[in-house]
């Protein structure tokens, strides 16, 4: 297919030109290629990103199929701009072993939308007590383990398991959160939890294991990530700690970054998610954060629940928000809108960071690289009406927000799989 007269979105900045795609590779990039009788998108006034990728996605396969599953997950994921994403393994069971990540692997290329790339656990049965089959996972499929949904609490396992991951050149994507801090607590600790009568969970749940976490990858020398990066303590102990040469790298979600904790007071259940939506400080922390790349991508965290797990009193719901279909709404909205960003910060955050710490192939277009597109119209507006996600999910907060970013056509290996 031939893309005509978009405008590209590439690492340096945004060029007006054609892109030429013949068996799933982008063959070349030039103004007015020759029309032949290849199939054309008319890209007119819209712009072409590389396909977005989302290396914290929840899809609930195997186990909690009611849910998510992984054929719903991945169209969610196209519908919002997505070509790659890679799913934590807190599933049923859990995804701790080669069978489990070859499982998804196998169903991903039977029904899915997009690519999808398993995490394996760090931890048999997330228990935090013997590290996972790290090795054979990696032979099945996976590209990073994660003991996402709670945190490894031995310090010595967690030692062991960045020091085994980093042998077979995988990181350790790291879920902060002190449970015993934690405490039973349902929001951010602040004026707003005293306000609702609501226990608050402290920031120093997060920070203490975002500094332990990153005290073993300097002592040993490896990699690590911080997942959902949420306190403006957080931010300032990764930025800290790139200056002093720490091998880390650090993601946030937008619901970190475009609200505060002041939504929580209604009681929406939809608004509980964890780590918790934090105060007007640490929502700035985090743009700064995105800003000067002390934070190096955006994820959605997507975490699809069934009506039934939030329609409860907010202190007995589940945790997450569906975000997979509003990610990139937020991202021009609230980042490219504001002047924050431009787009190809953006495309930075969303694709080529994502692709460059987890080693996928994408991210960027380029002439001989995968056709992994996204072509979208910065200026429609739309109103968000979870209703009409295309996940199970339905749990957003954010039902009525009006956002700019259309996504008009997704293209995974040269072909369309959605159109707006």
């Amino acid at each position: 297919m031939i893309i005509r007269n978009g405008n590209v979105v590439l690492e340096n900045g945004v060029v007006k030109t054609d892109i030429l795609v013949e068996n799933g590779k982008i063959v070349k990039l030039a103004e007015n290629l020759p029309t032949d009788g290849t199939p054309e998108i008319r890209a007119d006034g819209l712009y072409v990103f590389p396909g977005l990728i989302d290396m914290h996605v929840h899809l609930r396969e195997p186990g909690y199929e009611y849910k998510e599953d992984i054929e719903s997950g991945t169209k969610a994921a196209v519908k919002g701009g997505f070509t790659q994403i890679c799913c934590m393994p807190n599933t049923d069971p859990i995804m701790d072993n080669k069978v489990v990540v070859s499982y998804v692997k196998n169903r991903a290329k039977e029904v899915g939308a997009c690519k999808v790339h398993p995490i394996g656990a760090i931890t048999k049965g997330e228990k935090g007590e013997q590290l996972a089959a790290i090795g054979e996972m990696q032979k099945a499929g996976a590209v990073a383990i994660s003991d996402d949904g709670v945190s490894v609490k031995s310090s010595r396992v967690m030692r062991l398991a960045m020091e085994y991951a980093s042998g077979f050149g995988m990181k350790c994507l790291c879920h902060c959160e002190d449970k015993d801090l934690v405490d039973g607590g349902v929001m951010n600790e602040g004026l707003s939890s005293t306000i609702a009568g609501l226990k608050g969970i402290p920031r120093a749940a997060e920070d203490i294991c975002i500094a332990r976490d990153l005290a073993l990858a300097e002592s040993l020398d490896v990699p690590v990530h911080i997942c959902h990066v949420s306190t403006h303590s957080g931010v300032r102990l990764i930025r800290d700690a790139k200056r002093a040469g720490v091998k880390v790298t650090a993601e946030t979600c937008p619901h970190y970054y475009a609200v505060t904790d002041e939504i929580v007071t209604g009681f929406d259940t939809n608004t509980k998610v964890n780590p918790p939506i934090r105060e007007e400080i640490d929502k700035q922390a985090v743009l700064a954060g995105l800003k000067d790349g002390t934070i190096d991508c955006i994820v959605t965290d997507h975490a699809p629940h069934h009506i039934n797990d939030k329609n409860v009193e907010y202190n007995f719901a589940s945790f997450g928000i569906s975000g997979i279909e509003t990610s990139f709404g937020f991202a021009i909205t609230y980042l490219y809108k504001t002047g924050l960003m431009n787009l190809s910060e953006i495309a930075e955050k969303m694709s080529a960071a994502p692709a460059r710490i987890l080693g996928l192939d994408g991210g960027k277009i380029v002439e001989n690289g995968v056709a992994d597109l996204m072509i979208a119209d910065l200026d429609e507006e739309w109103i968000v009406d979870p209703a009409q996600f295309v996940s199970k999910g339905k749990n957003s907060p954010f039902g009525g927000y009006k956002l700019n970013g259309v996504v008009k056509y997704t293209i995974v290996d040269g072909e369309i799989k959605y159109q707006g």
